[in-house]
This record gives structure tokens, sequence and C-alpha cells, in this order.
């Protein structure tokens, strides 16, 4: 698996479509258009053409990527279920931010659960408690940056949806 620095998050660009479109338009009008208004061929439309093919191609590859490096993660829980999201990022050699962004899309597609710990930052494999939930309190509530969960304890140093250190 060939892996870029933030891959997973910033891999797939929808500029970049919309840049390859441009050109593909500008392609059709210097060939096409022009022969069929009964002008010459601008041979540049063929160069357009090649620009637009090269960045679909690279994006089409980085959106193929996300499942391996998806794959790659979920492997690394499979083997090591209580591990911290830093020691998923040392064993895999994926960024700290894919690594974030990959283990909250797990958790949103229901393949990962669990819950990491707030004080260690480890995964804790359990199953999903339901608890009733406790009335809010007036005091000021600390979020978590990356996800936007509500930080459980006080003492917490890691958060405990997605492992953030807080």
């Amino acid at each position: 698996m060939n892996y870029k620095r933030n891959q997973y998050t910033e891999g797939v660009s929808v500029c970049s479509f919309i840049i390859a479109g441009i050109l593909i338009y500008w392609g059709t009008n210097d060939i096409f258009v022009r022969l069929y208004n009964g002008l010459l061929i601008n041979w540049w439309g063929l160069f357009w053409y090649g620009i637009a093919a090269a960045i679909i191609i690279g994006q089409l590859a980085a959106w193929a990527n996300r499942s391996k490096l998806r794959n790659a993660v979920l492997y690394e829980y499979e083997e090591h279920p209580e591990a911290t999201i830093d020691q998923i990022r040392q064993n895999t050699g994926i960024t700290l931010k894919d690594v974030q962004a990959i283990v909250l899309d797990l958790k949103a597609d229901g393949l990962l659960r669990g819950k990491f710990s707030s004080t260690t930052g480890q995964m804790k494999h359990a199953d999903v408690i339901k608890k009733p939930q406790g009335e809010a309190s007036e005091g000021k509530v600390a979020y978590c940056p990356n996800c936007g969960t509500a930080k459980t304890k006080e003492s917490a140093v890691f958060c405990s949806y997605c492992g953030t250190k807080l």
C-alpha cells in the first residue's frame, strides 16, 4: 500500500474533479467544437484531456486507497484490541490525523465498537452499554476538539469516543 501524508482526510477533493471537468470542457471546445464549425483542430485539446485524465486517475486512486487504510486500522484493532490511537499510528505508519478520522468513520459505520479510556487513551472492547442519561449539569462542559463529544470526567486526558488527547 502506497501511503502519503494525510491521504485519508485530504486525498479526495471535489475541487479537483471540478478542475478536471473544466479541462475536459476546454479540450472539447478545442477539438470537437472547432471541427464542427469547419475550422482546423486545435491540438491543445489533447493536452487539456491529458491533464484532466491525470487528475481524475489520481483522485480515483486516492479514493480506492481509503478502504485499504480503513482495513489496516481495523486489522490493528483486531490484533491489539486495547491499543491507543498513537500506538496504531506507530504500527501502521499512518498519520495521527488520518488514524483519528478512520476511527471515527469505523465507529460511525458500526465496524468498530467500544470506548476509549479517558485516562490512558486505550480502547476498551465492550458491548454497547445503554445507560440512562443523567440531567445536564449547569457547569462548563468541555468538548473534544476532534469529534465534539462531551468530556465525561473532569480528570479525562483522552476522549472516550475517538481517543484524541484532550
